[in-house]
Formats: structure tokens, C-alpha cells, sequence
């Protein structure tokens, strides 16, 4: 489990591909300063596990699903990607509950100066939409975000300096494949809306 706050951003140092998978490695020191085999971190919004690392670099292997599913199939050598290792149970929540788990790949379809600040705006994956609402949270590449608006599938996000200086979506332009993951809590509660309704006729 994530909360979205970007510790680091580390850069690919290169992608052993083979037919059905994948292994990345990313230099990282600050993530890795007290990470061992097994562990957790999430890559542009992707949980991975650290197969092994040497204290600057690690690595992580990558299943053809996620390959497919994520934007991670498209990682080159010399990407900068956002970093965070998964939440300690004595940490602050200072994002909202990110499970690393990608419910599909949006578009960046703007990302400048507006009136009051920075916007971004993403074309949202099918079948999310639903899940998004104003002023609620989404995590755009692993990044805990506040939706300023949605609409017609793409939603709006104000960004302020300090995200874009510590994580990489000032770098993303019109084109842009973006990881998105909604909240959690929301697919909750349209699972249960059923029963809820059910008991609510009796």
C-alpha cells in the first residue's frame, strides 16, 4: 500500500526484455536505503518488488499483464520515473490510499499554465470514469492528486510547483501515456450499493 507522495525520482538504467517479461533496472539510492529483496515500490503508480540491488541500483521483473496494462512497457533507458516505497503502518497518510494497482493508461491531452496555476488534463482509460469525481482523489502516474474537475472522460487536475518539480508530470506532454488509479474506496462502494439497496426495500 502507497499514498501517493513521490519520494524520489529515479532514471532507468536499462531494460532486459525477453518474449513474455521483463527486467527493469532503475537507479535509486534514497529508496533503496533501507529496501531489501522482496520489498515493495511503486514505479510511476506500479507496485514492483525488488529483486535485487547494489544500494544505487535495483531491479524489478515485469510480467507481460503489466506490461501490457501499464505504461511501463514503454520505459526507455534514461526515463525518469516516480518512486515511493509502500507505506510504514507509523507514517503519515498525507496522500490518500494508493494500492499500485493501474486501472488503465490515460492520455495527456494538456499540460500548461493556466489562470492560477499549472493544469493537466488527462482523456481517462474506459471504464474509470465512474470512479473519478470533483474534488476527490486519483493517482496519475503514482502521484496522489485532487480532481478539479471531470467531464466527457477527462478530468482536470491543478498542479502546484512543488509536484511539479518532485515528480514527473511537469515532463509529460500532449501525447503522454499516463498511469491511472483510482480510489479504492469508490469501487467499494459500488460493490456494495446492491446489498445496500436491498436492504433498504425490505
Amino acid at each position: 500500500m502507497f499514498t501517493g507522495i513521490v519520494e524520489e525520482l529515479g532514471t532507468v538504467e536499462g531494460i532486459d526484455s525477453s518474449e513474455h517479461a521483463a527486467r527493469v533496472h532503475i537507479r535509486a539510492p534514497l529508496v533503496l536505503s533501507d529496501a531489501a529483496p522482496g520489498d515493495s515500490i511503486a514505479v510511476n503508480g506500479c507496485c514492483l518488488t525488488v529483486t535485487e540491488h547494489d544500494g544505487q541500483v535495483w531491479s524489478a521483473d515485469v510480467i507481460r499483464t503489466t506490461l501490457m496494462a501499464t505504461s511501463l512497457g514503454t520505459l526507455a533507458a534514461g526515463d525518469r520515473v516516480n518512486l515511493e516505497r509502500s507505506l510504514r503502518a507509523d507514517a503519515r497518510l498525507g496522500g490518500h490510499i494508493v494500492q499500485g494497482h493501474v486501472d488503465g493508461v490515460g492520455e495527456v491531452i494538456a499540460n500548461e499554465a493556466g489562470e492560477g496555476g499549472h493544469l493537466i488534463r488527462v482523456a481517462l482509460p474506459d471504464g474509470v470514469t465512474r470512479y473519478v469525481v470533483d474534488r476527490g482523489s486519483i493517482a496519475v502516474d503514482g502521484v496522489s492528486l485532487t480532481v478539479a474537475s471531470v467531464a466527457d472522460a477527462v478530468v482536470t487536475i491543478g498542479l502546484i510547483p512543488e509536484t511539479l518539480a518532485r515528480t514527473t508530470l511537469g515532463l509529460r506532454t500532449v501525447g503522454s501515456r499516463v498511469n491511472i488509479e483510482v480510489d479504492v474506496l469508490a469501487k467499494y462502494v459500488e460493490n456494495l450499493r446492491p446489498g445496500l439497496e436491498a436492504v433498504a426495500r425490505r
